[in-house]
């Protein structure tokens, strides 16, 4: 006698159902959030930049939203924000936190390079 086995309709993944390191699954909230991957691979770039010349590095995002991102990076602690004393000219950069991200977003620019 052969057995029938009933089909069980496909439900979508949901994130719960996956066994994933929280390490991980906390990295990707932060730099897979719309517009982090741009801010902080722009700040590998360069030693500190001002607000502004970030914005033009970043066109399509408002400037609302750029502020609102550096915030949460910052609270995050991979972006700092500077205030020149004798200038008041503000200035963005990586933290040290921020910086050993520079070999990833290396990576993921070659990986781009090749198959995006």
């Amino acid at each position: 006698m052969q057995e029938v086995k009933e089909k069980k309709e496909s439900a979508p993944c949901k994130p719960e159902d996956y066994e994933l390191c929280g390490h991980f699954i906390n990295a990707f909230q932060i730099i897979g959030k719309k517009w982090n991957g741009l801010i902080i691979s722009s700040l590998c770039d360069t030693e500190d930049m001002r607000f502004k010349d970030l914005a033009r590095c970043i066109e399509a995002c408002s400037d609302r939203v750029l502020v609102e991102r550096l915030k949460e990076l910052e609270k995050d602690d991979i972006v700092r924000r500077s205030v020149d004393k004798d200038t008041g000219i503000i200035s963005y950069g990586l933290t040290g936190k921020g910086v050993e991200l520079k070999p990833v977003f290396d990576q993921v620019h070659n990986w781009a390079d090749k198959w995006a």
